[in-house]
């Protein structure tokens, strides 16, 4: 949250280790997103409403008042959740230390009819125009994805509206629900109470089952209290995804200093737990993200907060170059390991697209990287950049773009493929299509008109993380990776080509970046 020139970011983190358990509500304060100062946990287990544990929440900035937030807490070995609420000690403090949960706790108890132990996660809460707040707590009712409703007049007296704000059959539970509005218009955020004609919002949700985020947009039936998804958007499994890599638990928050809304994701380790603990951490946020609506109407844009071009140093750039089938280029003179790498790349002609397979999944754009990876010569693509590349490539993490023909339209796939990322064996079990370990090849397809022939991708590269942006931020890939060999001053990065049309580099800028601040109390 932002509030009174300071930005607060609170954080499920276990002071004990490396692994999961124990988990308190550690807080971080900044004031330009990028530098951060730990202050004290903010809430931990003490009371009878949240002994057994402190899980996710919101904060909300009340008017006048200041800063409430909701938690899911637990209140026995059963793992009975319930909804409690804290508010700072002291509202003179600058960076709000203190936070204490009021003798009235909890506030919402699962009513007969809602599953107890699948019931968390409350949202930020929006005010309507008859003066009730309104939150929503995700959960599932057997295999039903839901999303409860609860208003309150004064936020202490919460009362459940009978039917959810929004519920998908088959999508098993869902965490972590995000409802926030977005302008149809213009690139500036809205307060998630914000309401009116030129507004359509955004309904996430973290699903627990696949471990990946999906949203829709539509539109909020205030005077109803629904949310319905806009005709043509696919509600689950194959629904549009905020990041279509190693992303979950996000939260979006309104930043009233430049009026934006920011969307910030976290990513956990796929390496092995024991090298978590030999490092003493697991588990990072990612580069807080702008969300605005792609003037398209039909999905979300994102892209890496501006604050983060305070950390480039040293720069290179690369005018018009051409890259033939079989090319390789090395982007030298920053420290690729750590990098801000943004690139436009052109082609003369969508001839050469490889046709799509009427038999292929639309929706599966992973099984498709996984089957025509960074080395399978295509038509037009693969090209992109190969990143964290060791010197004779045993090591690389390559982000890269591959056209089909379809015969309404061209399709274009997006990967960021890890398979090859690391000749570490330590990759944490995790048994998915049969294989067991995890170095995917995360892809997304990119909704973009190739009028003008042209895609770019913007990734930004920091040792054991690639976080990809394609084209102006419609489709986002973040993969974790952790290379032995392409570590540090040994990691080089490659522009390549290995498609039969010849691309044309329009652009590149590179920079090397430079560490953040990070302060302990």
């Amino acid at each position: 949250m932002y509030y009174n020139g300071v930005y607060h970011l609170f954080y499920q983190y276990n002071p004990k280790g490396a692994v999961w358990g124990n988990i308190v509500w550690a807080h971080s304060v900044s004031t330009d997103l990028i530098n951060w100062k730990k202050v004290e946990h903010a809430i931990y287990p003490s009371r009878p409403f949240d002994q057994f544990g402190c899980w996710s929440g919101s904060a909300t900035v009340i008017p006048g008042k200041g800063p409430i937030i909701l938690y899911t807490g637990i209140i026995d070995k059963n793992n009975t959740q319930v909804q409690n609420y804290a508010v700072p000690a002291n509202l003179s403090d600058p960076y709000l230390r203190k936070w204490v949960k009021p003798d009235n706790n909890p506030l919402i108890v699962a009513d007969p009819f809602v599953n107890k132990t699948a019931f968390r996660d409350p949202t930020t809460a929006w005010l309507g125009k008859d003066g009730h707040w309104r939150i929503t707590i995700g959960g599932r009712r057997k295999h039903r994805g839901m999303s409860f409703l609860y208003r309150s007049r004064d936020f202490m007296h919460w009362t459940k509206v009978k039917h959810p704000l929004h519920s998908t059959a088959g999508t098993g539970n869902w965490e972590c629900p995000d409802f926030f509005p977005v302008a149809v218009h213009g690139k500036n955020g809205l307060d998630t109470s914000g309401m009116g004609p030129n507004i359509k919002h955004v309904f996430k949700v973290s699903l627990d089952v696949t471990r990946y985020e999906y949203y829709t947009l539509g539109t909020y039936l205030a005077d109803k209290d629904r949310y319905v998804p806009d005709k043509d958007m696919v509600d689950g499994w194959n629904g549009l995804r905020l990041d279509y890599g190693n992303f979950y638990a996000s939260k979006s928050f309104f930043d009233p200093s430049k009026n934006r809304r920011i969307v910030w994701g976290w990513a956990n380790e796929s390496d092995s737990t024991d090298d978590d603990v030999k490092k003493g951490w697991a588990g990072i946020q990612l580069i807080p993200r702008t969300v605005t609506l792609d003037p398209n109407g039909k999905q979300l844009l994102q892209w890496p907060v501006q604050e983060l071009e305070s950390l480039r140093g040293k720069a290179v750039k690369m005018g018009k170059q051409k890259l033939e089938k079989g090319a390789k280029i090395e982007i030298k003179g920053i420290t690729v390991a750590q990098a801000d790498v943004d690139v436009s790349f052109s082609f003369d002609s969508l001839d050469k697209a490889e046709p799509f397979d009427p038999s292929w999944d639309r929706y599966d754009a992973q099984k498709l990287c996984s089957q025509k990876g960074s080395t399978v010569e295509g038509g037009l693509g693969p090209f992109g950049l190969l990143t964290l590349a060791s010197q004779n490539l045993e090591e690389y993490t390559p982000v890269f773009f591959r056209v089909f023909k379809a015969q309404d339209k061209n399709i274009v796939l997006m990967c960021s493929d890890a398979s090859r990322s690391t000749l570490s064996k330590n990759i944490k079990s995790h048994v998915k299509d049969g294989k067991d370990a995890y170095r995917p090849s995360f892809a997304g397809f990119v909704d973009v008109d190739l009028t003008d022939k042209k895609l770019s991708l913007r990734s930004l590269i920091d040792n054991s993380v690639v976080e990809s942006f394609g084209a102006g931020g419609k489709t986002c890939i973040t993969s974790r990776v952790y290379p032995i060999l392409a570590t540090y001053n040994n990691a080089h990065l490659y522009a390549f080509n290995n498609g039969s049309e010849t691309i044309t580099i329009n652009s590149l800028n590179a920079w090397s970046m430079n560490r953040p601040l990070l302060m302990n109390h």
